[in-house]
């Protein structure tokens, strides 16, 4: 037990020095310089370990451990290693490691799969550089077709297969993925909340995923001198911006249900402290545990939005993500409980109020997810930490459920 946290602490340590932002959090956008740096890295121990190794269009990266059984489906296990700007160390990692140690567990015991075993390393789950998030997943789904996959552009206007392209990606190889190559999909992630922490519980068996939308909204003004446009002359796109953010959080109070609205994006052009605003965009985030409370913010966005156009303000709005409340498929929510009781591991059940790429795979594949605390309840920050202990007690649980899962001897 002690050589396997040691092992998860490494691993953890290496990726963490892929960013762009050292002694500010971890900084790894989707095809950056660090992208590359870290999954050159996850590559090689995928390697090291034997497994065939291949990338797809989207860049996904996949470390495989061939089965006995011909043309079997896999059971995969992973998470994305991408970050949110200034994020922590863990979150999507934290999986991607789980599933090399996995992998490492049934090398070192000489396990022999009868249905193939794949690590997962999944790109832009987060929609740091491209918005609307979980592109990984949704373009092996198909969720995500070619055609918007090539239209995305990040804030720079550079294309993914631009950004593919510059770090010596392949972007015509195959994106989508049959679903009946995949058996399982096994995800460990940090909980990026206070409840096991609180609990003093050390592992949460995932039951369900909310549902989330995001949109991305464009207001357009007229720019002008900062000093010679008198106040009742202007179209200030960033002011229109503020008075509709101000007014979200009370929609998702009025609402209830634990619903939550954020917007964490926003980008104002030109931007010069001496010129009103000619255009904003900004990102709403929606999310609750039920889909018509989900449907309903969207609606009072939607409203909210339309009541500002007009007087030289023009507004329209892009709905880039939209995902029921998920949940996971009970055979495997239960062998992930049995597993736990089997190691004399406390567990919980629990409800994640993230998404996570769990929530795609689920309607092609048997998805489960297990969560390990969060210190202090933090994610998205440098502050975020997992303890390695119950870091690698997750990893004992779900070696234990890929053994049953790939039938290995």
């Amino acid at each position: 037990m002690e050589s396997l946290e040691k092992s998860i602490e490494k691993h953890i340590e290496a990726l963490n020095e892929f960013t762009a932002t050292p002694n500010n959090g971890t900084t790894r956008l989707t095809y950056s310089k660090e992208d590359l740096q870290a999954r050159n890295y996850i590559k090689e121990q995928m390697k090291e370990l034997g497994l065939e190794v291949r990338e797809d269009g989207l860049g996904n990266i996949f470390g495989k451990l061939e089965g006995s059984l011909p043309d079997a489906p896999s059971v995969l296990v992973g998470s994305h290693f991408d970050s949110v700007p200034n994020g922590g160390a863990y979150d999507g990692p934290a999986g991607v490691v789980a599933g090399l140690e996995v992998a490492s567990l049934f090398v070192k015991n000489g396990l022999k799969p009868q249905y193939p075993l794949e690590v997962f390393a999944l790109v832009e789950e987060e929609g740091s550089r491209f918005g609307g998030g979980l592109m990984g997943s949704r373009g092996i789904v198909g969720m995500l077709n070619e055609k918007d996959f090539k239209e995305l552009k990040d804030k720079d206007g550079i294309s993914t297969e631009e950004a593919m392209k510059q770090i010596g990606l392949d972007p015509t190889l195959p994106k989508q993925r049959k679903p009946e190559t995949m058996k399982a999909y096994l995800e460990l992630h940090i909980e990026q909340g206070p409840i096991l922490e609180e609990k003093n519980i050390p592992i949460g068996v995932v039951d369900a995923i909310v549902g989330l939308a995001q949109l991305e909204v464009t207001i357009e003004g007229q720019a002008g001198h900062a000093g010679t446009t008198p106040m009742d002359r202007r179209s200030d796109s960033l002011v229109t911006a503020a008075q509709i953010i101000a007014k979200l959080p009370e929609l998702a109070i009025q609402e209830g249900n634990g619903s939550v609205i954020t917007t964490g994006r926003l980008n104002v052009f030109p931007n010069g402290a001496n010129v009103i605003p000619q255009k904003t965009v900004f990102s709403v985030d929606i999310r609750s545990g039920k889909e018509e409370n989900v449907q309903s913010m969207i609606k009072k966005t939607k409203d909210l939005i339309h009541s500002y156009n007009g007087n030289g303000i023009r507004i329209s709005y892009e709905e880039q993500l939209y995902i029921q409340p998920k949940a996971m498929n009970p055979e495997v929510v239960s062998l992930l409980k049995e597993q736990s009781a089997e190691l004399d591991i406390p567990y919980c059940s629990i409800n994640s109020g993230a998404g996570h790429d769990a929530m795609v795979f689920s309607d092609y594949t048997a998805a489960g997810m297990v969560f390990v605390p969060s210190k202090n309840g933090l994610s998205h920050c440098p502050e975020e930490w997992s303890d390695a202990r119950d870091l690698a007690k997750a990893v004992q649980i779900l070696y234990g459920a890929a053994k049953i899962l790939t039938e290995a001897e």
